[in-house]
């Protein structure tokens, strides 16, 4: 497996991924909408050990956006970067915006999570699975 490569909108952050991405999904949850400022995040989740900050670690900031979630961002241009939970059973796991990961890369076993805050603007019209 080849090192995926990502940055923020500015290139301030820069970070690499190790290992592989394991689950993508697309998050409608108003947290995610209201984060990322579109219909959903898309998102991949990757072990913590493998993903590797290269530059600007002071510029990545945290912010607790309920008691389950920590979201990181630049702090120079707001670009959303992770998301990660705070329980222990998911400890060892981040996800990625998808939108940072400069590397092309494939994205199998796609899915829509928290359907039911979806958009009333958007509607859902893939053949990907979906989750309440």
């Amino acid at each position: 497996m080849s090192v995926i490569q990502g940055s923020c909108l500015c290139g301030t952050v820069k970070f690499e991924i190790g290992g592989p991405i394991v689950k993508f999904s697309h998050c409608h949850c108003s947290q995610c909408r209201k984060g990322h400022g579109a219909a959903f995040a898309s998102y991949g989740r990757t072990r913590r050990k493998d993903l590797h900050l290269l530059a600007g670690k002071e510029s990545l900031k945290a912010y607790a956006s309920s008691e389950q979630a920590r979201r990181e961002f630049c702090a120079h241009c707001g670009a959303s970067l992770f998301w990660s939970g705070n329980s222990d059973e998911f400890a060892e796991w981040i996800s990625v915006a998808l939108g940072t990961i400069d590397t092309p890369i494939t994205a199998p076993g796609q899915m829509h999570l928290n359907v039911a805050s979806e958009a009333p603007w958007y509607a859902i019209d893939d053949h990907l699975p979906q989750f309440e």
